[in-house]
């Protein structure tokens, strides 16, 4: 199977309408854009000025029986992603599920098995798997620079009063099925092992409804390595996006574009004057004769394999035209939403 890929896109909002018909415009040799459908005028309105000339149906049904649509890109309201999807592959097309993949894990084990039914056709939008700094980091790690990793800490913070249906949990509302698919899925990659012990906690700070807008999960895994996430709407000035300790230096990224580190120059050995009960000299350090010398580096974020979010939709293609492995495993889609199906049990403080 060859050519373009012909998508009709259900749900015009700021997903379907903002990120994924800009996304797929930059692969135009890939992917042609040929329906939209949104049950909101106003959004069918504004997504037909962008797609001229395509049917912009009101119906789900409508779209999946136009014979035009190859792979229908999921993009509904969070609680409607797994129905939709089934609907879809139903149909006869394939799916690209936006994220979260499933509210409960339930819904994501019913939907794993519709996929594993239909092998080749059930796809899901894990795009920050790809970003840059997040590749850049994990080349890093694996260099061995850093030494042996122990703690890996992951934020997003802004301070927003928040009013839409995001912040309703009947809505499927709430940080941790907005943010948290993202940096969940993060959070395992970078744990790479099973998850031991998790400790989490919701809270509202800042949002106008129901749902939290903070969320603190602490992984640990088989491996002893901590992978601690924090995702707030009510943090006025944030912490590091990215910092990740090891045994032979420190990374840090406040802006997802550069990347601060410092470790124990290559090949300098390690102190090893043994530990003594007794007393420190009256002055100097602390850590024996031998003084650490450190590279400090200051990088532009350039991962070698070029990952940006977007990418998603090439690797897509590549897993449907040319039969090569979809780089994110619908067992991994559905540990992520395993994940967050514990965290939400955790009672939500308001603190507001």
């Amino acid at each position: 199977m060859a050519g373009k890929i012909r998508v009709g896109i259900w749900g015009l909002g700021r997903a379907g309408n903002g990120m994924h018909i800009h996304e797929l415009g930059l692969y135009p040799d890939m992917f042609e854009i040929v329906a939209g459908c949104d049950w909101d005028p106003a959004r069918r309105e504004a997504a037909a000025k962008k797609l001229p000339g395509r049917p912009v149906y009101e119906k789900g049904e409508e779209l999946l029986k136009d014979p035009n649509v190859e792979l229908v890109s999921v993009a509904t309201r969070s609680p409607d992603h797994v129905k939709h999807a089934i609907q879809a592959v139903e149909a006869g097309k394939m799916v690209m599920v936006e994220k979260p993949m499933a509210c409960r894990i339930e819904d994501a084990l019913e939907l794993q098995k519709v996929a594993d039914a239909n092998p080749g056709r059930v796809f899901v939008r894990h795009n920050r798997r790809f970003e840059a700094a997040f590749s850049h980091i994990r080349e890093i790690i694996r260099s061995g620079k850093l030494g042996h990793i122990f703690e890996i800490k992951l934020c997003r913070h802004n301070y927003q009063w928040r009013a839409d249906w995001q912040t309703i949990l009947d809505c499927g509302g709430g940080q941790l099925l907005n943010w948290g698919p993202h940096l969940v899925d993060h959070a395992l990659q970078f744990l790479e092992c099973p998850v031991k012990e998790l400790w989490s906690d919701l809270a509202i700070v800042a949002s106008r409804g129901d749902a939290e807008d903070h969320v603190k999960i602490v992984f640990k895994g088989e491996n002893g390595r901590v992978v601690d996430v924090e995702i707030s709407g009510g943090a006025s000035l944030g912490d590091p996006v990215y910092a990740v300790r090891g045994s032979r230096g420190t990374l840090m990224s406040w802006d997802e574009k550069r990347l601060k580190l410092k470790y124990l120059a290559p090949g300098y050995p390690e102190c090893d004057t043994p530990a003594s009960p007794g007393n420190p000299p009256l002055e100097g350090g602390f850590g024996g004769q031998v003084s650490p010398v450190w590279v400090e580096d200051d990088l532009g974020v350039a991962p070698s394999n070029g990952d940006q979010p977007e990418k998603i939709w090439k690797y897509l293609y590549k897993a449907i035209r040319c039969g090569e492995p979809y780089p994110i495993t619908m067992a991994e889609a559905v540990e992520v939403v395993r994940v967050i199906d514990r965290v939400k049990k955790t009672p939500i403080r308001d603190v507001r």
